[in-house]
Parts: C-alpha cells; structure tokens; sequence
C-alpha cells in the first residue's frame, strides 16, 4: 500500500481544529484529523463546559446563602454523585458526535498524536502519511510541576471527573483554573488552601477588583498563601504534607488532596517540531501575522498552541480558526489576523470579568486616560439580591472618550463585560453609551452608570 496523502492535515480535534478540517473538506480538499485523546477537545470535554455545568450548583448555593434569612429558610443539600452524572451528559455524547460529523465529511481520522518525518511527512498509527498543508491546533495541557512529589497531585481533566469530594483541598496556583476551582470546592464544603508564588491571584487582571474577590472568596471559606513557592509534596496514611517555603520561612500544609493549578502549556512536545523545520517557543508554535508558521510555511497555527496574540480562550481559538481557512481555501490571499477587543471572565461568585487595558497598562502606554472605580456598590441591583461584592473600574480616553477598558466584578459581570467589549469594539464613545436605551432593572442597564 503506498502512502496516503493530504491536502491538509489537522492535528488536533477541538474547536479550531475541527472548523479547519470541515471547511477544507467541504471546500473539496482531501482532509484528515488526528488526536491522541477522545475526539471533541479540551473545552468541550475537559474544560470549559464541564466546569460551568458543576459550577451551576456553587451558584445555586451561593445565591442560597446570601437570600437565607431573606425568604430562604434553610440551604439545598447536595449529591456531588448526582451532579457528576448530569455533568456527563454534556460531555459522553461528544467523542461519537463529532467523529460522526467529520466523517460525513469524508475526513480520515487518526486515534494517535502523529509527529513530523520531515516538512511535509509525518507518522501517525505507525504509518507514514504526506501532506500539502498542515494545521497544528493540539491546544494546551497543564504543565508538570518541578518539585519532589509532584506526581502526587491531580490535574485539572481529574478534578472535574473526582468520584467524591475529600474533606480538604490544596490548590498549586491561582491563575484562572485554581481560583474558579477552589471557589467551587469550597462552596461545596470543601476545606480549601489555595497557593500561590507571587503576591496576588489573577495577574492579568485589575489589582483593586481582584482584592476584593480574594475577600469574597475567603469570606466563602477559601484560604489563601501567598508569595510561597511549593517545593515537596509527600504522602502520609491520610493526608499530604505540602512543604513550602513563604518569604524565606518553611511552611508546611496537611490537606487529603493536592491539585496542580499552575498553569498549561502548549501540547508540542509529542510532535517533533525540529523534524519538521516547525519553529517554535515556550508560548507555542511560531506564527506570523496570517498564522502561518515562521519556519515551515506549510504549517499553521491557531487555538491556544499558537505563538500569537490571542488569549487562550474558546472564542478565540474560532477567531484564528476562521483567518487559517482563508489562508488554506486561498479566500483572502494578504488577510493578517486583526484582534477585536477580547473579554476574559473568571467564573467565580462574585465573577470578575476584563476587556482592553488594565490601569497599569494605559499609563505604560503613556496614554491620557480618566478612572472612575466603585467597589462594594450598594446599588439596587446589588441590594435586592444581597450581593456584598459589587464594583467597577473603567478607563476612558480623555481625546476621544472612547473606552479604553473595563473591569467588573459582580454576579454578573460576564454578561456585562459582553456590552462595554461590544462598545469598544463598535468604537463607540462614552456619550453614545449613556444614550443607549436599556431593560430596567437589568444589570446591563447598570453599565451606563460605570462610565
């Protein structure tokens, strides 16, 4: 049998990867996919969608606890057990489905991550296979910590799958998945310690708003250490001990389960990118302006594994998804990939949420900018549902009056957030906001008194 080829080759089955392998099969090219895990990819399986659906029932407790007293008599009680099985109806359907609809395509699919022979060859299920293009979207994995014992932790896809929830928790990191996970737990009665190496949680975002969401969340029961740095982790009978070292002072930590929330890094190391002349980083594969990869022109890049500008977010990884189909299908030969505005959200409760420039970021920028910042707002919104963390930082250009960024932490700032990244994007200024016309009493209304 002689060797398969392709006109593009998709290495990896989530959300940005698949577009790209649909769009060039139904444009006619001979497509084919691969992933070393369940078909479907990290959002949809192992991320993003399976979070939200446990941390529905944090919410509902949440939402419980401030109205006891105000016509909730007594809290819900729970079944972790229950909630797992409705999780897994989100996600046990998707491996089947999308395999079903790739290959109604017609799309070959490999069970395997494949790796690079050469520029144009690569391995996968020990057969060799060549192909025109080929387009790396494998997303990222949680990293592997650097310590004594640090294969004793779980990582984030065995946290959303636990069978039952231990009485204790520690938490390595507190980036977007530690915070939001440790929220959930401990809403759910977990006793929590969530660590940290630098002085804060949530680097990317506003220092005020996030000072206030590490006061809701302690008030929920999650304890904080930071400026500690982990560096051995060891089994006892029941427990672990965690041993770390906070200012130069050895701390030590008992808890019956360590999660590892330090971070993700690109999936690359299975591919054998020098092979291919594919060049890359410590962010990801190298990319230029059309996602193009800098070294071997046959490759591209998009999702959260791209070397690009994009936050390592669902939406964006569709965004870079769409700009790689028109460089394969030839759609618009000089399109460069242009970033909107881009909305990041912790789905804590309180949530926090961002679009454009941080404060610090803006007077980096040089730029002349006015701030207005509210926190523990009691506006009737906040009042009528008893939320005790409710506030707001927004920047405006002071030439143009347009919004420069905007931050918010409430029960609903990522529905909010959807509206100032809609302004900014529209270019609308300050004016042409408060003039808008909106449902009331609605938390969006509420943006038009944050600027």
């Amino acid at each position: 049998m002689g060797i398969k080829e392709y006109d593009v080759f998709v290495i990896g089955t989530g959300t940005a990867g698949k577009m790209a392998a649909k769009a060039c099969a139904q444009a006619g090219k001979n497509v084919a996919i691969a992933d070393n895990k369940a078909f479907g990819g990290t959002c949809a399986l192992r991320g993003c969608d399976p979070k939200k659906v446990l941390m529905g029932l944090s919410e509902i407790l949440d939402r419980s606890k401030q109205m006891q007293g105000k016509g909730v008599k007594s809290l819900p009680a729970i079944n972790w057990e229950d909630l797992q099985s409705f999780k897994e109806t989100f996600v046990d359907a998707v491996p089947m489905a999308t395999e079903k609809d790739l290959r109604a395509l017609g799309i070959s699919m490999y069970h395997q991550s494949p790796y690079f022979l050469d520029e144009k060859s690569l391995s996968v299920e020990g057969k060799t296979v060549k192909a025109k293009k080929v387009v790396i979207a494998t997303g990222n994995k949680p990293i592997q910590l650097e310590f004594t014992g640090w294969d004793l932790t779980l990582n984030s896809d065995e946290f959303l799958n636990l069978d039952k929830l231990p009485e204790s928790m520690l938490f390595v990191g507190a980036g977007y998945i530690g915070v939001e996970f440790a929220h959930l737990a401990a809403s759910l009665g977990v006793k929590v310690t969530l660590i940290e190496g630098a002085e804060r949680p949530l680097s990317r975002f506003d220092k005020d708003l996030v000072a206030s969401l590490v006061k809701a969340m302690e008030a929920n029961g999650v304890r904080f250490i930071f400026n500690a740095d982990v560096y051995k982790i060891e089994k006892l009978r029941k427990y672990f001990r965690v041993s770390a070292k906070q200012n130069d002072i050895e701390i030590e930590e008992k808890t019956e389960m360590v999660i590892n929330t330090a971070g993700r890094i690109p999936s690359i190391d299975e591919l054998n990118l020098d092979q291919g002349n594919v060049a890359y980083s410590k962010k990801g594969v190298a990319v230029n302006t059309h996602l193009q990869n800098t070294g071997n022109k046959n490759v591209y890049a998009c999702g959260d594994v791209a070397d690009s500008s994009g936050l390592p977010l669902t939406p964006l990884s569709s965004f870079e998804a769409e700009l790689v189909i028109d460089q394969l299908l030839k759609n618009k030969k000089s399109s460069e990939i242009d970033y909107p505005n881009q909305p990041s959200v912790v789905f804590t409760h309180p949530q926090i949420a961002m679009v454009g420039l941080t404060e610090e970021e803006a007077k980096e920028k040089n730029l002349s900018f006015s701030v207005k910042c509210k926190t523990q707002l009691d506006w009737y919104n906040a009042k009528r549902e008893n939320h005790g963390f409710y506030g707001f930082k927004t920047l405006v250009d002071k030439k143009t009056n347009q919004i420069l960024g905007a931050h918010i932490i409430g029960p609903q700032a990522a529905e909010m957030i959807n509206l100032f990244t809609l302004a900014m994007n529209l270019k609308l200024d300050t004016q042409a906001l408060k003039k808008m016309v909106f449902s009331y009493p609605s938390w969006g209304n509420d943006i038009k008194s944050m600027i």
